[in-house]
């Protein structure tokens, strides 16, 4: 029975694993697009500027 025990002890931190690998990954995915947003919002800036020269 302890042997069990042993098994679902190893499967449960698997799992969390898993899913704290998945949380962080989807964080970091977050993280570029905001960066590319960010680009992307400083170059329409910068093209607005210099077409109103």
């Amino acid at each position: 029975m302890d042997r069990n025990f042993e098994y679902m002890f190893y499967g449960f931190a698997i799992a969390w694993a898993i899913v704290i690998i998945y949380i962080i990954s989807i964080a970091a995915r977050e993280r570029r697009l905001r960066n590319e947003l960010d680009r992307v919002k400083r170059m329409v800036e910068e093209h607005e500027r210099e077409t109103k020269k």
